[in-house]
């Protein structure tokens, strides 16, 4: 199959799949349709009257509107076609602004349903989706080809219907008319339905790459934006303003060419148009002089025609509208129709929740086939504290995100209060789990709300309790609106180590079965690092609380540590056995602690 029938064949899907997506508005559409077409008719007939006012003057008595009305006074036939068209130009107005109402409604509700089906469609995916996709990619889809499809149904989509009725009014008066000047006029209509259908072709390839180098260029710019730091901190300024100009202009290029292929394509119509008006100039010009048809009709002959042939110019622009639309409207579905590979089980926990965690033969590869995990066991008790040391890229963190089924084992399975992970609805699975990872999250809102994220309907004493648990009140109180102080994007205005105190309050205020700590104290220092580790050791009483940690002093007093080599659990007891053991763990106790010795 070639590449233009697969395209063809994709947009065809696109729209009528578009179709079937405004379903819970199709009595809307239905109604927008409708007042394009009575909008179009209405716009034909003031040609028609001009026409009809001409035999009137000429004919007089033995005109058009004489024999329907029974007439002769021409004046008062000339009153007659001025109310008329007074009644269809007050139509015409009345149905363009309800068509231009509905459109526009209609462009509306279905920008926010597909924005709101893809960005829910985002939430459900895996992890190791957005590894390989860029965040400035899926913004691009999110606004500008959401935005590129309502600029479509806003406006394109109403000059399209009024457009096809505009072919199909016009045609039936010429050929009521004089069928002989008819098929002469419409000579033109098979080279530029041909010409559009090339065109059309053309443009499919050419607006595909233009969306694929703005969602590249969007990528790169949300990337630099989040990066600027960094970017200072290298002095790197120039390069990346090198190469963020690469990528526009490479926007611009793709666009270039679009606007070469669409400028070139009205003045091609022009031609085909002035040869179609020219020869019913002329053969209607001469069948009047032969007194063939009348004046008047020959009249709106000449009208009609410039009323069917010239919208016609604006077939570019609208296939410009239309290719930019369908090409955004097949990468929003293509989204849409990403199939989440791990899917959400449909069991609850069994009641009194205890909070046991269990890996059993746990092994993980990632895509690009790293082992990370082998043959894993961990059996944690529920309400006891565990954590899990060893040197980067052991796997700790993995194991978090196989608790939280951010990802699946690839054998094995992980078991909460003896129920399989798999087999649980999301939100039973992670609404029993607080996780504080080292890469803090804030909103752009007040540190009130950053906190009440754990718990939405916290009330301030429980925000306040929380806070007080994690070391965090005291410096909140110090800020310029307290807890109604904005943390700004990400957190900016905070440090890390604030930044994180946050989010152990907001693990907290979720009261949690399960607390996870991923490098929780990460981020603060020493004197900090001590508070908050009394503080946690109160929070993870009654509860299982998983501890993930580099700083081997914070989980000294856990009930078990497991030391992770090379994805597999190498030792297990607790900080005294350990240290006995002389392993891995003894000697990176040995290092932190400052009586390693050199030799």
């Amino acid at each position: 199959m070639k590449v233009t029938e697969i395209t063809n064949s994709a947009e065809s899907k696109s729209l009528s799949r578009l179709w079937r997506y405004g379903s819970k508005d199709r009595i809307l559409i239905i109604w927008a349709i409708s007042m394009s077409v009575s909008k179009k008719i209405f716009d034909i007939a003031p040609e028609i009257f001009i026409g009809v006012a001409i035999d009137v003057i000429v004919s007089k008595s033995d005109s058009f509107v004489a024999d329907i009305t029974g007439i002769d006074d021409t004046w008062h036939q000339l009153l007659i076609l001025a109310g008329l068209n007074f009644v269809v130009w007050l139509l015409e107005s009345l149905t363009q602004y309800w068509g231009t109402l509905a459109w526009r409604n209609i462009a509306q509700s279905v920008q926010h349903d597909a924005r709101m089906q893809a960005y829910s469609q985002i939430q459900d995916l895996e992890m190791e989706y957005f590894e390989d996709a860029s965040t400035g990619g899926l913004l691009a889809i999110l606004n500008d080809d959401v935005n590129q499809l309502e600029r479509f149904l806003d406006t394109g989509a109403d000059k399209i219907i009024q457009m096809l009725v505009n072919i199909v009014g016009v045609t039936i008066i010429f050929f009521w008319v004089s069928p002989l000047i008819a098929v002469v006029a419409f000579v033109p209509i098979p080279i530029i339905l041909f010409g559009s259908f090339i065109y059309q072709k053309k443009l499919v390839p050419v607006y595909d790459s233009v969306r694929e180098k703005v969602s590249n260029l969007s990528g790169s710019l949300a990337n630099n934006i989040s990066g600027i730091s960094t970017i200072r901190a290298f002095n790197n300024e120039k390069t990346e303003l090198s190469r963020i100009e690469a990528e526009s202009n490479e926007y611009k290029l793709a666009n270039e060419k679009a606007i070469k292929l669409s400028s070139a394509f009205t003045p091609l119509i022009r031609i085909a148009i002035l040869t179609g008006f020219t020869s019913t100039l002329l053969l209607g010009g001469w069948m009047a002089i032969e007194e063939t048809i009348k004046v008047g009709s020959y009249s709106v002959l000449v009208f009609m025609t410039q009323r069917l042939l010239w919208p016609l110019t604006y077939l570019g622009e609208m296939f410009d509208s239309y290719q930019r639309a369908m090409a955004s409207t097949k990468r929003i579905f293509n989204l849409i129709d990403t199939e989440p590979k791990i899917d959400q089980g449909s069991e609850k926990l069994k009641t009194p929740v205890q909070g046991s965690i269990n890996f059993e033969s746990v092994n993980f590869a990632y895509s690009d086939g790293q082992q990370v995990l082998n043959n894993l066991n961990i059996n944690i008790p529920a309400g006891e504290t565990h954590a899990l040391v060893g040197l980067t890229g052991s796997g700790k963190s993995t194991l978090v995100k196989l608790l939280l089924r951010f990802y699946e084992p690839t054998d094995g399975r992980v078991l909460i209060d003896g129920s399989p992970i798999n087999s649980l609805q999301f939100s039973e699975l992670r609404g029993i789990c607080g996780l504080v990872s080292q890469d803090v999250f804030l909103f752009d809102g007040t540190v009130r709300e950053n906190i009440a994220y754990g718990k939405l309907d916290a009330t301030d004493g429980e925000i306040i309790e929380a806070s007080k648990l994690a070391e965090a009140h005291s410096y909140i109180s110090d800020l310029p609106d307290n807890y109604d102080t904005v943390v700004g994007e990400r957190g900016q205005k905070l440090s890390g180590g604030q930044r994180q105190r946050l989010s152990i309050a907001r693990a907290i205020l979720r009261d949690p079965k399960i607390l996870i700590l991923d490098e929780a104290t990460s981020s603060v220092d020493n004197e900090t690092e001590a508070a908050i580790q009394k503080s946690l050791e109160v929070v993870s009483k009654d509860r299982t609380t998983l501890i993930i940690a580099h700083r081997l002093s914070t989980i000294r007093n856990a009930d078990q540590i497991h030391v992770l080599e090379n994805g597999t659990i190498t030792e297990s007891g607790n900080h005294e056995t350990l240290i006995t053991n002389n392993g891995l763990y003894s000697s990176l106790w040995r290092v932190q602690t400052g009586e390693s010795q050199t030799t």
